[in-house]
């Protein structure tokens, strides 16, 4: 058995791993809209946690031959998940989380305002921190020859965002796995540059469609074809993106491990650690074939690679263990998925309901989260379920503090 379903359209073949896990119809036309394209390599693979999307599905992945969408890859480039097995365990935390909850808020920007200006309170108000310094030495030299050639690309706070959280779905946890031991897990990506970056290409990217009178189902599944000088920068730009993004959350765990130590000071971290992207595009063969694999709210799960797929505020969360499955590209999912739009939940739910949801969990409880509580995801437990030729469970994680922005 192969444990996916075919979803028939006129172009590619759609090969969906979402038995039991339900696909609204704004996902269904999306999928048929990018498998019509003509540079798709085979077929285009759906993961359980799909969902609407901006010009592709989240959870889908797609492979190009001769050519990239950047709306496909999105605007939280290299957006991932990073965690990390701790010394810690389940008998040495308070009964009361609130001081660490607030410890972590403190040593980690959160949120955004002033739309990322001069007084945004999710970049560092002063210098960053030693850790953020070091990599964005590793970084500048990459993001000015971007922006040298790009100069509307350009972000006033590249570094001062490195190694913060931002808003949304991103979030920093503690989490206590099946035996005891706590974990710091978190999910966050490149932050106000990589946005920058990802919409001004993506508004090339249309201009250039529009340049050469290319008509497109959505266009937002505007493309730049290989060889080209959109495509050759928008590659530049995008690899610089992923880089920030996967410093950004090394920043920030090093920060939180720093607020731990300063409660257990003798806190140790394990070998078993994993940093994945889950917005990307990468130079990957498949069937033969060198392609362009964008992965949008997806993981890599080669055969032995460990990757988290987190579940909603309150929910479970797992560290897995890929197959390598080749129909999936070597691919599984990236979430729980949405179960519904953002302003759909604000409405549907009320705080009580958030309070319930979320019992045992210190975390935000407030009205400005209701848009990420449990029950606007899919049941975290089926999409698991609907994968199991991708990948096998690790460790179960559960969630005791949660820090969102």
């Amino acid at each position: 058995m192969s444990g996916y379903d075919v979803i028939e359209g006129s172009g590619a073949p759609i090969k969906a791993w979402t038995r039991g896990v339900p696909i609204e119809d704004a996902a269904l036309k999306q999928l048929k809209n990018v498998a019509s394209l003509p540079f798709i390599h085979k077929h285009v693979a759906v993961m359980p946690d799909v969902h609407w999307g901006m010009g592709a599905t989240v959870g889908s992945v797609i492979p190009t031959v001769g050519a990239i969408i950047p709306a496909a890859v999105g605007v939280d480039i290299g957006c991932g998940m990073m965690a990390v097995r701790t010394s810690i365990r389940a008998e040495h935390l308070p009964d009361d989380l609130s001081a660490i909850r607030s410890a972590i808020e403190a040593a980690v920007p959160h949120g955004r305002t002033d739309n990322g200006g001069r007084n945004d309170k999710g970049a560092w108000a002063a210098e960053p921190p030693a850790s953020a310094v070091t990599r964005w030495a590793d970084l500048k030299t990459g993001y000015d020859a971007v922006v040298e050639k790009h100069p509307k690309a350009a972000h006033p706070r590249g570094f001062g965002h490195l190694g913060t959280l931002g808003t949304g779905n991103h979030f920093i946890e503690l989490c206590l796995d099946e035996a005891g031991d706590v974990w710091v897990m978190l999910h966050s990506g490149s932050r106000g540059v990589g946005n920058r970056f990802g919409t001004y290409f993506i508004e090339r990217a249309k201009h250039e469609m529009r340049r050469w009178h290319i008509n497109l189902p959505d266009q937002d599944l505007a493309y730049f074809p290989e060889g080209t000088d959109g495509f050759v920068d928008y590659v530049r730009a995008v690899s610089w993106a992923q880089k920030y993004a996967r410093a950004n959350r090394e920043v920030m765990m090093d920060s939180v491990l720093g607020v731990l130590k300063a409660f257990w000071p003798d806190l140790k971290t394990t070998q078993e650690a994993v940093n994945c992207h889950h917005n990307y595009v990468s130079k990957e063969k498949h069937f033969g074939k060198d392609v362009f694999l964008t992965r949008k709210g997806a993981v890599s799960a080669k055969d032995g690679e460990l990757g988290i797929i987190p579940g909603s505020m309150g929910a479970k969360s797992f560290i897995v263990r890929g197959k390598g499955n080749a129909d999936s590209f070597c691919t599984c999912s990236h979430g729980a998925g949405r179960a519904m739009s953002r302003t759909e939940a604000k409405r549907r739910f009320t705080i009580e309901d958030h309070v319930r949801a979320t019992e045992g969990v210190e975390c935000r409880k407030d009205a400005e989260v209701i848009d990420e509580t449990p029950m606007a995801y899919k049941d975290i437990d089926a999409v698991i379920a609907a994968q199991t030729y991708l990948i096998e469970v690790v460790h179960t994680l559960r969630q005791v503090v949660c820090v969102k922005g």
